[in-house]
């Protein structure tokens, strides 16, 4: 599969079965985000893997909507980014979820992106539910956490007409 399939292949899926994810298959999806490429090479993020249905269940309350399919998936990785590092966290983070997800769709998994940055639950931040939930230091930022799993649910591929070549714009 070419880097083009694993683009067009790649889609979000919400359901998910109750197989589990190999350790080889983590790892490999593991080594893409640590592959990721970060502002003046700092690797300011860290990767939490969940995989206690508990916590996975607490995550999927972590906003008011948008979170739920975490308590289906088999794991989720939530992305921990050190502020102390860098400025870039947002952009690392964006990158390595981006790298993790096209991974996940080569492995023939399900993958959905949870946005956490700038999300509310109740009123309160998003990201201080989960620092809450994992215990972590507030010097953490978090833009979001991947949830994997099989799925049987994965929608069709798009194709390259799908494309909407009017974004592109040249300054000639």
């Amino acid at each position: 599969m070419t880097l083009t399939d694993i683009m067009l292949k790649r889609r979000s899926t919400r359901r998910f079965t109750d197989e589990k994810v190999t350790r080889d298959e983590l790892e490999k999806i593991l080594q893409a985000a640590l592959l990721a490429p970060t502002s003046r090479n700092r690797k300011p993020c860290n990767f939490m893997v969940v995989e206690r249905r508990e916590t996975l269940e607490e995550l999927s309350q972590c906003k008011d909507h948008g979170a739920e399919l975490i308590k289906g998936a088999a794991l989720a990785i939530v992305v921990l980014a050190d502020t102390m590092i860098t400025d870039t966290w947002s952009e690392d983070s964006s990158i390595a979820l981006t790298f993790m997800h096209l991974m996940a769709t080569e492995l023939g998994l399900g993958s959905c992106w949870v946005q956490v940055h700038m999300r509310k639950k109740d009123g309160v931040y998003a990201e201080e539910v989960v620092r809450d939930i994992l215990k972590v230091d507030s010097h953490y930022r978090i833009a979001g956490i991947l949830a994997i799993g099989h799925s049987d649910d994965i929608p069709q591929p798009h194709t390259l007409e799908d494309i909407d070549k009017s974004k592109i714009h040249f300054l000639v």
